[in-house]
């Protein structure tokens, strides 16, 4: 499967964003889809899952009750609406699919990735 994402840009903290991620294929509820990020000098970490219906979510505590993954599969689309944005959350936002039926929060079990959009959240 191939990911594009999109919807990246610089908002102002306290502000709002939502990314895209296009998925190509026709395999799409097959995954379970994550959002990754990674900041300047630092390692990509984990932000939000949802599960192949979209009935289970997960979130990094950092986000908890800021952000929110959405999906659609009848337009192959999973969502990352970011509200009260903070300077911290600045990062190339990655979105990634797992094959698997564990929830996993970590990079090595994701096995197909997009580009990354950048998000810059100024203070």
């Amino acid at each position: 499967v191939q990911l594009v994402e999109s919807g990246g840009g610089l908002v102002q903290a306290g502000g709002s964003l939502r990314l895209s991620c296009a998925a190509s294929g026709r395999t799409f509820n097959s995954y379970a889809m994550g959002w990754f990020r990674q900041a300047p000098g630092k390692e990509r970490e984990f932000v939000a899952r949802i599960s192949r219906s979209g009935s289970r979510t997960n979130y990094a505590d950092s986000v908890k009750g800021r952000f929110t993954i959405s999906r659609d599969n009848a337009k192959n689309t999973v969502y990352l609406q970011m509200n009260s944005l903070k300077p911290e959350d600045t990062a190339v936002y990655y979105c990634a699919a797992d094959s698997t039926f564990v929830v996993h929060t970590t990079e090595l079990f994701y096995g197909y990735w997009g580009q990354g959009t950048q998000v810059t959240v100024s203070s």
